[in-house]
């Protein structure tokens, strides 16, 4: 960049203060030097002025919502690798004539391309300038299509129904990404924590195919879920049992004063209310076996009727209506493999979808397939991006003057 801290600038008397002209080729590529207590102003917002908030958007190169002096001298300096002659930003037009394009640097020879592939696309190849409008018109097309270089796979971008099915499986558990169209899609990232889920949690069904973990067959999920639901209330009523064979002072408080009971009895009961729940689940006696048909608790009445059917009988054998410390421990160890199993599950967003269909998707081709189309979309990554720098450049040329009409001079 052929600039000097002695170049000599113009300025005009405005406002009530001097004001430095930017008119040549050399002012502009002079402004790095152009002292900032000389600017009429060193930053604006990106939004709500009387400007185009998606040009100031590419001259915020840090993104946070202000231009700032220094990313406009960088924006100028953009241009003199782009342009062959810095005063032509003076035009203010949105035509940008392609013999303005500077063809001596690697990026401007890639941008003068893309303009000159970009006009062949929308069926000018012959013109010598290319407007916004031009670049809009292709990227709103392409924007449409499957492949758009975003990274971003919709299910239409798969052609096998199986794959596609796939695809709309990934996005339903793990919320997938917005594809350059708008229409919800997948990246690689988004895949491969989908596969990871669904792996860990066909792993971990597949230890539970283990015989040995189906202690009661079929019946032994039911009988762990009702054993859990009551097994609490069950522990706290052994150990009630065992506080008054150590103790027999300690009977009356552990099947609860006679005061508790007064002041519930005034309410209007419920057999689920709170208060009856909390109280013991049967009557406390020392070394008292459970009786789970006679004197239970309201509350817990039908959770231990459904203990009794599904965990008891199965294990201790019809016929049981009552159960010890000890048969207690027993139908515990009995389910402890299935539960310790259970309890392993791995937290997924694909739980929803079965194991049956995890398996067959993990069976499958589907991820292959899909990498290979996140690839196909990738390789339009460059195509895009430099329709944008096409983009950018024209912005540029047609809005950076009259910004810097308003940062360096009014």
């Amino acid at each position: 960049m052929a600039t000097s801290s002695n170049h000599r600038w113009q300025f005009a008397r405005s406002g009530g203060f001097d004001q430095a002209r930017i008119e040549s080729a050399a002012d502009f590529a002079n402004l790095e030097h152009l002292d900032l207590k000389l600017w009429a102003a060193l930053a604006c917002p990106v939004k709500g002025l009387e400007f185009d908030e998606r040009t100031l958007a590419m001259i915020d190169a840090d993104g946070d919502g202000r231009v700032r002096a220094p990313e406009i001298i960088n924006a100028v300096q953009w241009c003199e690798d782009h342009l062959r002659d810095l005063a032509a930003l003076k035009s203010g037009s949105d035509s940008l004539p392609l013999a303005q394009i500077n063809d001596q640097t690697d990026s401007g020879k890639a941008i003068l391309a893309s303009a000159r592939q970009l006009l062949k696309n929308v069926g000018k190849a012959d013109a010598t300038a290319i407007t916004l409008a031009d670049v809009a018109a292709l990227s709103a097309a392409l924007a449409q299509t499957n492949f758009n270089g975003d990274g971003v796979i919709p299910a239409d971008a798969a052609s096998d129904p199986a794959v596609k099915s796939v695809v709309e499986n990934v996005i339903d558990c793990m919320g997938g990404a917005t594809d350059r169209s708008g229409k919800p899609g997948l990246n690689e990232a988004t895949l491969e924590a989908f596969f990871t889920q669904i792996a860990a949690l066909n792993d971990w069904s597949v230890k539970g195919d283990d015989a040995a973990l189906a202690a009661l067959g079929a019946g032994t999920a039911a009988a762990a879920d009702a054993t859990k639901a009551v097994r609490a209330k069950i522990n706290d009523y052994f150990a009630r049992c065992s506080m008054a064979a150590f103790d027999a002072r300690s009977l009356g408080a552990v099947n609860r004063q006679q005061e508790e009971y007064l002041a519930i009895a005034s309410k209007d009961l419920s057999l689920t209310a709170q208060e009856i729940a909390g109280f013991p689940l049967s009557q406390i006696t020392a070394g008292k076996a459970l009786s789970l048909v006679d004197g239970v608790n309201p509350a817990w009445a039908g959770a231990i009727a459904a203990f009794h059917s599904a965990a008891v009988t199965p294990i201790l054998g019809a016929g049981k209506t009552s159960i010890t410390a000890a048969d207690w421990a027993a139908i515990n160890a009995k389910i402890a493999a299935y539960e310790a199993w259970a309890g392993s599950k791995p937290a997924t967003a694909v739980e929803k979808l079965g194991v049956p269909r995890i398996r067959e998707i993990l069976a499958g081709q589907s991820k292959a397939a899909i990498t290979g189309l996140i690839a196909q979309d990738k390789a339009l990554e460059k195509e895009f991006t430099a329709i944008a720098q096409v983009e950018q450049l024209i912005r540029y040329y047609r809005d950076l003057y009259r910004l810097l009409n308003n940062f360096v001079n009014f």
